[in-house]
């Protein structure tokens, strides 16, 4: 596996901390393998331009997103606007490049797993069709569990090969706060999906040290393809 989707229950579930953070992790401790961001859509200013500060990558702006539209809607709503439509032809060359040059490719969703990349099309249907082991991200705030046992019943649905669940804290969460609203035992019992670990809330989420430090509590082995750590 050298190429991993980070989805969402829904839009601000914390995807792109996520993301950040598996990158920065990688580029820290695994210096000899190559990575590279992939968000397929973007409506209005956002995560393609935060990779571009925080990593140097050696892709261009068009290989991190393909399809990149002005108004922050949803894609087809955002394209519609424009008088344009949505390209999916020109997401699938881009990826498989990216996946023939690089050791590693990380890839970020829009909005929710069920979020539209078309008028035909979800999130779901697109780590389907492409086949890329996805992680879901949730939230934890009231109604976490639902939306868990709900996207990964969308995920079986879609027939996507969900690898895992990882809790986001999108606002500072006490330990007993964070096992009351998100409770792993019964997200585990309902969604039979294993629970890979809870990123704190940040207080810069734009800082590589911090990324870096909640990636190590994740179940890497899961998340990483395998290649051996470097040792400075």
């Amino acid at each position: 596996m050298n190429t991993l989707l980070i989805a969402g229950t829904d839009t601000d579930a914390g995807k792109t901390v996520v993301t950040t953070a598996i990158a920065a992790y990688w580029q820290r401790y695994y210096p000899q393998g190559s990575l590279a961001l992939m968000k397929p859509l973007q409506s209005g200013t956002g995560d393609r331009e935060l990779y571009q500060r925080l990593f140097e990558l050696k892709q261009s702006p068009e290989e991190i997103t393909p399809l990149y539209f002005d108004a922050p809607l949803a894609p087809p709503v955002a394209a519609h606007r424009e008088g344009r439509s949505v390209d999916l032809k020109q997401l699938w060359p881009v990826f498989t490049q990216l996946q023939g040059r690089f050791s590693f490719v990380l890839v970020e969703g829009v909005g929710g797993l069920g979020s539209p990349i078309s008028w035909e099309l979800t999130v779901a249907d697109l780590a389907h069709d492409w086949g890329i082991p996805t992680v879901l991200v949730v939230p934890v705030r009231l109604g976490a569990i639902a939306a868990a046992v709900a996207n990964v019943a969308l995920a079986r649905q879609a027939g996507v090969r969900l690898v895992g669940i990882i809790l986001n804290c999108v606002q500072p969460r006490s330990e007993s706060e964070i096992a009351d609203l998100t409770p792993i035992d019964l997200i585990e019992s309902f969604t039979q999906t294993r629970v890979l670990g809870t990123i704190p809330c940040l207080e810069d989420s734009h800082n590589l040290d911090q990324l870096v430090q909640v990636a190590s509590n994740l179940d890497l082995e899961i998340l990483l393809p395998r290649l051996p750590i470097w040792n400075p």
